[in-house]
């Protein structure tokens, strides 16, 4: 008889690893809440805090002073620090997506291509043309002069579709036309970058051939064109029996499960995670039911609790000492420089072109100016790539750290020049995390700009 020998049982989190975790997620955590509690009071949303603790705990700052926090920070168990981020961030952008509004969107889908297009078109062609110009200076040696300029161009393009529904999110933005519209435009841009990120890495690895272009280029669409079958066949029926349970929390696990599905498809599609979560998201906010107060405890978690520990975290990889060069620091500056005037122009343009006022499009283009971790997670990407240099990344992530900054207080200056929206607009949805106004509460009561 053929002897069965059972599986050793996987060892559980040891107890030094499990401690080093708690503290590292507690300093982190409690760090972020009191730096964005701390923004808040001057005016800012309480992401530019939390950005700024891995700032300050990282390499750019205390790390490089003490390098044993750096090491403790940075090194041990970080793949499980990463792995709580991850969860946040996805839950996050779900969240943003359950609150796009598919009639507004059909009512504005004209303005938002016309802004995503102009946004996108002149960031690319002033980033490739920095590219050109700078390839021998700061690409990596042994990398293709062509390769790195189209990658710095794929850099200046994005917008950060989490660091925006923060933003938005914490100015109670979201619910408004002008923060809709922000967020299609991002998402669109969004789109076009990791397409453009999927060519770019196909160049540096494989090299260019019509193979890897066509599923590069294809893959994202057919995703798209699936969304809505995918929506219709699935979604609608598993959130309708969730809310036919009677049980209260049976709607929020059923959306985490699938935001986690489908985030792991598009993932092992070659695309994004965040590309799948927010897909899902919007399917679950446009099926019956979608955008009730079930969401509330899960949206509470994700902006309270994960989403400051996944921007905390990421500043931890980001090391801005590298600056003290002062050829380094003029390009820095320079590429700063044209990666926000190509952003606020472009949306400006595009905004103004559809008959938008001039303060919504700077609202725009100060919305969607934002790159922040979208950035840094393109720069991580050229680094493993062999395409960017030490410098050329810490000059991608200081544009992904002074954009993302910058925005909270352009884009609350633009939005309170701006017309109150329309009854309707207004009366849409409620502000992320927060309970329905009651009835007949006043217009200005619901946090508009």
């Amino acid at each position: 008889m053929t002897e069965l020998i059972a599986a050793a049982p996987v060892p559980p989190l040891s107890a030094h690893p499990l401690l080093t975790f708690l503290l590292q997620a507690g300093l982190l955590l409690g760090a972020a809440l009191l730096l964005g509690g701390l923004a808040r009071r001057l005016g800012m949303p309480a992401i530019a805090g939390e950005l700024t603790v891995g700032i300050i705990l990282g390499p750019s700052l205390l790390s490089g002073l003490f390098p044993g926090m750096g090491d403790w920070l940075s090194v041990d168990q970080v793949h499980l620090l990463d792995a709580v981020g991850q969860f946040g961030v996805l839950m996050l952008v779900a969240i943003t997506g359950m609150h796009l509004d598919s009639s507004l969107l059909r009512r504005h889908g004209r303005t938002a291509a016309t802004v995503s297009a102009a946004g996108l078109l002149l960031p690319l062609t002033l980033g490739i043309g920095a590219g050109v110009l700078l390839a021998d200076r700061l690409r990596e040696p042994g990398s293709e002069a062509s390769v790195f300029a189209l990658f710095l161009g794929v850099a200046m393009c994005v917008s950060a579709i989490p660091v925006i529904a923060k933003t938005l999110i914490d100015m109670n933005l979201m619910h408004r036309k002008i923060g809709q519209l922000i967020m299609v435009s991002g998402t669109i841009d969004d789109a076009f970058g990791w397409l453009m990120l999927s060519v770019v890495s196909a160049m540096a690895t494989t090299g260019l051939s019509g193979g890897n272009v066509a599923e590069a280029v294809l893959t994202p669409l057919a995703v798209f064109l699936a969304a809505p079958l995918v929506g219709r066949f699935l979604v609608r029926p598993l959130m309708a029996r969730a809310h036919r349970s009677g049980y209260e929390a049976a709607p929020v696990g059923t959306a985490v499960v699938l935001v986690l599905f489908s985030a792991a498809g598009t993932h092992a599609l070659g695309l994004e995670a965040i590309l799948g979560a927010f897909l899902v998201g919007w399917l679950i906010g446009a099926a019956p039911g979608g955008r009730p107060n079930w969401s509330l405890p899960l949206e509470s978690m994700t902006l309270y609790v994960f989403a400051p520990l996944f921007f905390a975290t990421a500043g931890l990889r980001m090391d801005l000492t590298a600056l003290a060069d002062p050829e380094i620091l003029a390009i820095a500056l320079g590429i700063v420089a044209l990666a926000i005037l190509g952003k606020f122009l472009g949306a400006a343009v595009g905004g103004l072109s559809s008959g938008l006022t001039r303060w919504e499009s700077l609202a725009l283009g100060a919305g969607m100016n934002a790159r922040g971790v979208v950035e840094v997670i393109i720069a991580m990407v050229g680094m493993r790539l062999g395409i960017l240099s030490v410098e050329a990344y810490t000059i991608i992530v200081l544009v992904a750290v002074v954009t993302s900054l910058m925005a909270p207080p352009l884009l609350r200056f633009a939005m309170r020049r701006t017309v109150e929206d329309s009854p309707e607009d207004l009366a849409r949805s409620r502000p992320i995390g927060q309970l329905p106004d009651p009835v007949g509460a006043p217009a200005d009561a619901r946090g508009g700009g």
